[in-house]
């Protein structure tokens, strides 16, 4: 039992390093690759805290070199979905019980361990599984979630040390009670840094876990089990399981025990679950905590005043920076046609800077797209632009799998301010602008906020501050997160909590203590020091 009260170490953004040639950085790094890429791996799921193996070997390969194999993981079933359940029921009272600081100290080592000894494994990964650049990787892999591991400790001790005022003679408290059951984390390829988060922000809280990463993250999310095992996590607390999604539902949401569903993911696919847990929402125990990021339709609008050459290059940064595949990618634009010459001028310049290859190169901006369903549903998007007449391929529109899921940068611009590559999510390279006559201003605010069913990010470029102050107020449901001359993509933990609304998910915003109120559930504590003992009130006496 403490006899204190502890503090952890105070929250503090990790540096990015950057990886010029000659660094110690670089070299690690070079040599993680090296030794990654000279072996296969072998990657079992992780139930109890004991490897489970099966006869069905999944192949894991680079995006941008599908032939090199990485290694295999072992394809779970249903069987495997019921031992995670059971194991997670098994490891919850002790895991509940345990101290708040001993559950911080886990994922406090855990961030010290990524960004330290691991930082160079942990990239390679990230690096060769999702084909991201060196930077790209560096920013999310490591940065970002060390920032959550950390900050979310920091955030845990504000929540808990929320307690309510007390009158004379009572003392009330609040206490934050993990949920009743267990917590289902269905992550995302294109971020480790969110298939880290998912599962341990409910599982520092003290609730079990039962972790569905993508088959393409798989790789790397290996290693994170690795990293939280070494840090301490005690077995069962969060159970990796590589299973169908589809049939891990089904035995998942009819659980009585079910208790919560953190998801990052398509919106049909959440809103598919949603409708599945308000089906058997009468066999649970509790109501479960649903919260998702579901994606966007990311936009950019630039004002007669913006800086051209700021709007170019947040262009090109927010949308082709790891293949376009963020959530916030910027892929609409709105250019007012007094500044379209310039901003499409140098638009073409970089991109035709631009090179696309492996990310082993680290003079390669981009690297492949995920996999062949990526590639096929992107080059379908650049190949009906290519025949219409309410659209121009105007710079890129080059798709090559001959080795890699390899597409180039490419902007659309189109004459309906309403053509599909302005409303749906694509999720790849592909930018596409649609130029407005500069006295349709306004009316361009109303086309921005009602063409997509998303409100994920969203970024203003303009020097005129009443036009700033104008826009932020007008678009002001369109974004959960919003920029003022900037690109809509690289949120920081801590500084811009992440999420969106409408189409885009539940707005419970990672990165911040809001999160970490879904995972709790709160129970108020009166106690009395000195009880009444007479019923009677002073009211009631007689005249």
């Amino acid at each position: 039992m403490a006899d204190a009260y502890f503090q952890v170490p105070l929250a503090v953004n990790e540096p990015v390093l950057n990886y010029e040639p000659g660094s110690p950085e670089r070299q690690e790094l070079l040599a993680a690759l090296a030794a990654a890429k000279s072996s296969q791996l072998d990657v079992p799921m992780t139930i109890g805290g004991q490897k489970v193996s099966t006869d069905r070997k999944v192949s894991l390969s680079c995006p941008h070199d599908f032939n090199h194999i990485l290694g295999y993981f072992h394809k779970g079933d249903s069987s495997h979905v019921h031992q995670a359940i059971e194991a997670a029921a098994k490891a919850k009272p002790a895991w509940e019980k345990m101290a708040w600081q001993d559950r911080a100290a886990i994922f406090l080592k855990a961030a010290d361990l990524l960004s330290g000894p691991y930082r160079a494994k942990v990239n390679a990964a990230t690096m060769l599984g999702q084909s991201k650049t060196i930077h790209q990787s560096e920013i999310d892999a490591v940065a970002e979630l060390a920032d959550f591991w950390r900050f979310n400790a920091q955030f845990m001790t504000e929540m808990y040390e929320d307690q309510p005022i007390s009158d004379n003679g009572i003392w009330n408290r609040t206490e934050y009670r993990p949920l009743e059951g267990f917590v289902f984390a269905i992550t995302p390829f294109n971020f480790t840094s969110i298939a880290g988060n998912l599962p341990t922000t409910p599982a520092m809280l003290g609730n079990v876990v039962i972790w569905k990463p993508a088959e393409t993250q798989i790789y790397s999310a290996a290693l994170l089990m690795e990293i939280l095992e070494e840090a301490g996590l005690p077995a069962g607390v969060i159970n990796l399981i590589f299973v169908d999604g589809p049939m891990a539902g089904d035995i998942i949401f009819a659980h009585p025990d079910f208790a919560g569903l953190h998801f990052t993911g398509s919106t049909k696919v959440f809103q598919s679950m949603w409708q599945i847990i308000g089906k058997n929402i009468g066999k649970y125990k509790t109501y479960p905590r649903i919260v998702g990021e579901t994606g966007g339709k990311d936009f950019v609008i630039a004002h007669p005043s913006a800086d051209p050459a700021a709007v170019a290059t947040a262009l090109i940064r927010g949308a082709f920076e790891f293949q376009g595949q963020k959530c916030s990618a910027a892929s609409r634009a709105y250019i007012p046609k007094s500044l379209w010459k310039m901003v499409k001028s140098q638009l073409l310049d970089d991109i035709a800077s631009i090179k696309v290859g492996s990310p082993e190169d680290f003079t390669n901006f981009m690297g492949a797209v995920i996999d062949a369903r990526a590639f096929d549903k992107i080059s379908n998007y650049i190949t009906n632009a290519k025949k219409s007449d309410d659209a121009e391929v105007i710079a890129g529109g080059t798709c090559d799998n001959t080795k890699g899921y390899f597409i180039a940068p490419t902007i659309i611009e189109v004459k309906d301010p309403m053509y599909v590559t302005m409303q749906e999510e694509i999720f790849g390279p592909v930018l596409t602008v649609y130029v407005y006559s500069d006295k349709d201003f306004e009316k361009t605010l109303d086309i921005v906020d009602q063409t997509s069913p998303y409100a994920l990010t969203g970024a203003i470029f303009a020097k005129d501050r009443q036009v700033i102050a104008h826009v932020s107020e007008r678009l002001r449901h369109a974004a959960g997160n919003f920029y003022i001359n900037d690109k809509p993509t690289g949120a920081v933990v801590g500084q811009q909590p992440f999420g969106g609304a409408r189409a885009s998910g539940t707005n419970d915003k990672a990165g911040s203590i809001l999160n970490l109120y879904r995972w709790v559930s709160l129970r108020s504590i009166k106690e009395n020091f000195l009880p009444p003992t007479d019923y009677r009130y002073p009211f009631m006496a007689e005249e």
